[in-house]
C-alpha cells in the first residue's frame, strides 16, 4: 500500500477531531470530549505502529475509512440526536476492534 492510501484516512479522522472540538467547545460535556478523544488515540497508534512495521495493508486501509466513517456518523449524531449515538459508537468501536486483532494476528503469526 502506498503511503498516501495508508494515512489519508488518518488526516481526515485528525481533521474531524479538531472540528468536533472547536465546534462543540462551547457546548461539550466532558463524556463527548472523552468519546471524541479515546477512540482516535488508539487508532493513530495503530497507524504508527503499522507503517514502520510494513503492515499497513489493504484490509488496514479499508478498515481504516470504515472507522472513519462510522466517527463522522457518530459526531453527526453527537451535533443532533443523541439518542443513536451509542449505536454509532458502538460501530466505530468494533471497526477499531476488528483492525486491532487484524493487526496483532499478522503480527504474532507472521504473516
Amino acid at each position: 500500500m502506498s503511503l498516501t492510501m495508508v494515512l489519508l484516512p488518518v488526516f481526515v479522522e485528525v481533521g474531524l477531531t479538531f472540528a468536533l472540538l472547536f465546534w462543540n467547545k462551547a457546548r461539550a460535556q466532558a463524556s463527548d470530549a472523552a468519546d471524541e478523544f479515546g477512540l482516535p488515540t488508539l487508532f493513530y497508534a495503530l497507524i504508527a505502529i503499522a507503517l514502520p512495521l510494513r503492515h499497513a495493508d489493504l484490509v488496514i486501509v479499508l478498515l481504516s475509512w470504515v472507522f472513519v466513517v462510522t466517527r463522522f456518523v457518530n459526531a453527526g449524531l453527537v451535533s443532533g440526536a443523541k439518542d443513536s449515538r451509542g449505536l454509532a459508537w458502538t460501530a466505530s468501536a468494533l471497526v477499531l476492534l476488528a483492525m486491532w486483532l487484524y493487526f496483532a494476528l499478522k503480527i504474532l503469526l507472521l504473516l
